[in-house]
C-alpha cells in the first residue's frame, strides 16, 4: 500500500475557472479537448506554471542528483552507442530518412520541452490515433496491439530501445534519470489538481511505474506511484529505482 500524500501547492483551482467556450484563442485547441480544464489549457498556452516545485529541495541532493544524471547519461550513451547507432541506421533505411521522433512533453512545473525517441510508429501515426481504440482509463492513451506500431517498432518498444535518445534530454537538463514519465499536453489538461502534482518534480527516464509493470498499471495507481516518489525523493530511492530498471527492461513486462 502506498502512503498518502498531502497535496503540494498548485496553481489550479478544483473547478474549471475559465469555461472552455471563453478560453483565449491560444488555449482553444487544448481547452476544446473533451474533459479538459480550460484553466490548465490557458496556463499551458501562456507558459505559466501549473504547480510549484516540490519533492526533495535540499541543495545538496539537487546538486548530487544533477551530477549523477550527467555522469550516468554519459556512461549510458557510451555503453549503448553501438546499439543506438545500429538502430539509427536501420530506421533511417526503413523510415526513408526519418528515424527520430520528437514530441512536445510537459516537464517540471508544467514547462514544455521537446522529447526524443527512435521512431516506432508509421510516420503519420499522430493523425491516425482517432482510428485506434484506447484500452486505458483516464487521460492516457494505450493500445496493446496498436496497428500504428511497426514490426521493428514493437521490438524497440519491448526492450525500451526507443527511449534511449532521451539520454540526451537528461544531459541538457529537461529530464532526469529518475522521475515521473513526462506526459503530453492533451493529457495534462484533463488532470485533477492532485494529478497535477506529478509535475512537481523533474520528469525522468525511469520511475516506480516503469519498474512495476508499466502499461499494465491503471492511471490512478500510476499517479499514486509518482506522488509516492515525490514524497520519498532522495538519493537512495533514486539508486534503488535505477538498479531495478535493467531487470524491468529485460522482463518486457507492460512494454508496448
Amino acid at each position: 500500500m502506498l502512503p498518502s500524500l498531502h497535496n503540494p501547492s498548485t496553481y489550479i483551482s478544483k473547478s474549471v475557472a475559465v469555461p472552455a467556450a471563453n478560453a483565449p484563442a491560444a488555449a482553444a485547441p487544448l481547452a476544446n479537448i473533451p474533459g479538459a480544464n480550460a484553466e490548465i489549457a490557458l496556463r499551458l498556452a501562456t507558459g505559466k506554471p501549473l504547480v510549484s516545485q516540490q519533492g526533495n529541495m535540499s541543495p545538496v541532493y539537487l546538486g548530487l542528483k544533477r551530477a549523477m544524471d550527467i555522469a550516468g547519461a554519459l556512461v549510458l550513451i557510451v555503453l549503448l552507442a553501438p546499439l543506438m547507432l545500429l538502430t539509427l541506421v536501420v530506421l533511417t533505411v526503413t523510415t526513408k530518412g526519418r528515424p527520430l521522433y520528437s514530441q512536445e512533453r510537459i516537464g517540471l512545473c508544467g514547462r514544455p520541452f521537446r522529447m526524443w525517441k527512435f521512431r516506432t510508429m508509421h510516420v503519420n501515426a499522430d493523425k491516425m490515433q482517432h482510428l485506434v481504440q484506447n484500452e486505458k482509463d483516464g487521460p492516457i492513451f494505450k493500445n496493446r496491439r496498436d496497428p500504428r506500431v511497426t514490426r521493428l517498432g514493437r521490438i524497440l518498444r519491448s526492450f525500451s530501445i526507443d527511449e534511449t535518445p532521451q539520454l540526451f534530454n537528461v544531459l541538457v537538463g529537461d529530464m532526469a534519470l529518475v522521475g515521473p514519465r513526462p506526459p503530453i499536453a492533451k493529457e495534462v489538461v484533463r488532470y485533477s489538481p492532485r494529478q497535477l502534482n506529478r509535475l512537481a518534480v523533474k520528469p525522468g527516464l525511469t520511475c516506480l511505474w516503469q519498474i512495476s509493470g508499466r502499461s499494465e498499471i491503471g492511471f490512478e495507481e500510476w499517479v499514486e506511484m509518482d506522488l509516492w516518489y515525490l514524497e520519498h525523493q532522495n538519493l537512495w530511492t533514486d539508486l534503488v529505482l535505477l538498479v531495478r530498471t535493467p531487470w524491468s527492461v529485460l522482463s518486457r513486462r507492460g512494454a508496448y
